[in-house]
C-alpha cells in the first residue's frame, strides 16, 4: 500500500495502521544508536561530498566545521543520513527537510508581508521517514546545549519538550480537516505574544529586538551592506573570499561568458515562476553578479548573488542562485522524482513551508567547463532572522525547541499521513523519552566525528582555513 493510498482510508483505518507500525519499530526502540559495523569513515564521507565542489572553497568548509561540534554537525548532514538509515523507523513517510537542525528554523517574510516562523533550508529535501527530521532536530539542540554548558538534565528537558510539542501538534493536525492543515501557519505576532508570556523581562527585550530587526533585514538593507557606487554605477562590493564579483573572479573573456550564462539562467528560470511573478521580474534588469560563500554544509557549492534594478538605483532586487546537488538522503530514501535537483528543492520547500519566497524557482545551466548544473533561485534576504543558539538559556532553548517541534509537525502533516503518525506516537511520552536518550548518544558520536576531522587536518590529510 502506497503512502497516497493510506490517505484515502478512513481516519479509523489510518489510525489503526499507525498503531500497527509499532510492531515494526517500537517507540522505545528509537532510544538506541549503535554505529553500523561498516560505518564509513566520517572524513571520507565529507571528502566525497567535496569532490563535486569548488576546490578553492573546500578548505573554508573544513575550517568552519572545525570551529565547534555544533558547526561540524551543521556540515555533517551526509554523515548523519548514513547513520539514520540504520535506525528504526515506522515506515511512514513525509516530505523531509533533510537538514532540520535548529538554525534552519527562523523568522521569514511571506509574499503578503507577514512575518512568519518556519523551516528555512531545503537543500536536502526528499520524501523519507518522518523520524529522521525529528532526530536531526533534537540532536542539534543537545549539541548546542553542550556548547552552552547546559547540564544533562537541562538538555533532556529541552529534547522532551521539543518532541512532546511535535507529538501533540501532529495529534492536533490529525483531528483537523485537510484544508485547515494546509492553511495553518505560525504568525510571528502570535509567537511573540507566546514567548513574551513565558520569559523574563531581559529576555523579552532581546526577543522583541530580534523580531523588530527581522523586518529591517530586507533587500534595501542587503543592498546597503553588499553594494557600492563605482563610476556612477551600482556594483556588488568585494569581500573575498566570501563575496567575489565577476570582475575579480576571472579574466575578461571568461568573465563575459559566465555573465552571459548567468543572465541566461535568470531569463530561463523566470519560466518556472507563476505568470504574475514573471511579469514582476520582467520589470527588473540585471546589473551585476558575484560569487558567494554560503553556510557551513553548503560551502564549495556554486552560489551567485545577482543584483537587479527596477525603476532606478533605489529600487533593487537581490537574487541568490544556489547550486542544487542530489540530496544526501537519496542513497537511503530513494532518488528524487524530479530530474532537476533545483526543482526538487523548490517542490519540497513549497510543500513544507506555509508560504514560500515569491521569487522561488529553478533552472539548469551549462558552466564554463561544459557541465550542466542545477540551480534554484530566491531572494537573497527578506525579513530573515536566524536564532542565536549561543545566547540561549535552557529555558529559552526549551521554548524554542517547542516552536521548532510544532513547526516541523505542521510541515510533515502537509504531505505525510498525519493520522497514522499521530496514532503511532500516541499520548504517552515513550517516544519523547526515547529521543532524549538517542540525542545524547548521537551527540557523543558527533563529537568523535569532529575529532576525526581535526585529526585529519593535523595530519595534512585535508586542508582547513578560517573565513
Amino acid at each position: 500500500m502506497t503512502e497516497t493510498t493510506h490517505l484515502h482510508l478512513t481516519p479509523r483505518e489510518r489510525a489503526a495502521l499507525g498503531r500497527a507500525r509499532r510492531t515494526r519499530a517500537r517507540r522505545s526502540d528509537h532510544a538506541g544508536f549503535t554505529p553500523a559495523p561498516d560505518r564509513p569513515d566520517p572524513v571520507d564521507v565529507i571528502e566525497r561530498q567535496s569532490a563535486s565542489r569548488l576546490p578553492e572553497l573546500v578548505p573554508i568548509r573544513y575550517g568552519r566545521m572545525l570551529e565547534s561540534p555544533f558547526r561540524f554537525f551543521r556540515g555533517a548532514a551526509a554523515i548523519m543520513a548514513t547513520d539514520l538509515a540504520h535506525t528504526p523507523d515506522s515506515g511512514l513517510r513525509a516530505q523531509l527537510c533533510g537538514d532540520a537542525h535548529m538554525l534552519n528554523f527562523r523568522l521569514l517574510a511571506s509574499p503578503e508581508r507577514h512575518l512568519m516562523f518556519d523551516v528555512n533550508d531545503f537543500d536536502e529535501t526528499l520524501p523519507g521517514p518522518w523520524e529522521w527530521d525529528v532526530k536531526r532536530l533534537v540532536v542539534s539542540l543537545v549539541i548546542a546545549g553542550r556548547d552552552n554548558g547546559f547540564k544533562h538534565a537541562e538538555r533532556a528537558r529541552v529534547v522532551r519538550a521539543t518532541v512532546r510539542s511535535y507529538r501533540e501538534s501532529i495529534r492536533e493536525f490529525a483531528r483537523m480537516r485537510t484544508l485547515d492543515v494546509w492553511y495553518s501557519r505560525i504568525d510571528a505576532a502570535d509567537l511573540h505574544t507566546l514567548m513574551s508570556a513565558k520569559l523574563d523581562a531581559r529576555t523579552r527585550r532581546r526577543v522583541s529586538k530580534t523580531f523588530s530587526k527581522a523586518r529591517t533585514r530586507d533587500h534595501l538593507q542587503a543592498l546597503e551592506k553588499l553594494a557600492r557606487m563605482v563610476d556612477g554605477q551600482l556594483r556588488l562590493a568585494p569581500d573575498p573570499p566570501l563575496i567575489t564579483p565577476l570582475d575579480d573572479l576571472m579574466p575578461g573573456v571568461e568573465r563575459k561568458q559566465l555573465e552571459h550564462q548567468l543572465r541566461e539562467l535568470v531569463d530561463r528560470y523566470a519560466l518556472t515562476l507563476p505568470a504574475d511573478r514573471r511579469a514582476l521580474l520582467a520589470q527588473y534588469r540585471v546589473v551585476d553578479m558575484a560569487r558567494k560563500v554560503v553556510g557551513v554544509g553548503s560551502v564549495g557549492t556554486r552560489c551567485w548573488i545577482i543584483l537587479l534594478l527596477g525603476r532606478d538605483d533605489t529600487d533593487p532586487l537581490l537574487l541568490q542562485a544556489k547550486e542544487a546537488q542530489p540530496s544526501v538522503l537519496a542513497e537511503f530514501a530513494g532518488a528524487s522524482s524530479h530530474v532537476n535537483q533545483g526543482e526538487r528543492v523548490v517542490a519540497g520547500q513549497r510543500l513544507m513551508q506555509a508560504t514560500s519566497d515569491m521569487f522561488l524557482g529553478w533552472e539548469r545551466v551549462e558552466g564554463l567547463d561544459g557541465r550542466e548544473r542545477d540551480f534554484y533561485l530566491r531572494q537573497l534576504r527578506d525579513w530573515k532572522a536566524i536564532p542565536q543558539a549561543e545566547l540561549m538559556t535552557p529555558d529559552v532553548m526549551r521554548l524554542f525547541g517547542r516552536m521548532c517541534g510544532a513547526t516541523l509537525a505542521r510541515a510533515h502533516a502537509r504531505s505525510g499521513d498525519r493520522i497514522a503518525v499521530a496514532a503511532y506516537l500516541g499520548d504517552s511520552d515513550t517516544f519523547d523519552q526515547a529521543l532524549a536518550r538517542f540525542a545524547e548518544t548521537y551527540a557523543d558520536q558527533n563529537e568523535r566525528d569532529h575529532r576525526a576531522l581535526a585529526a585529519a587536518v593535523r595530519k595534512g590529510r585535508v586542508a582547513a582555513v578560517s573565513a
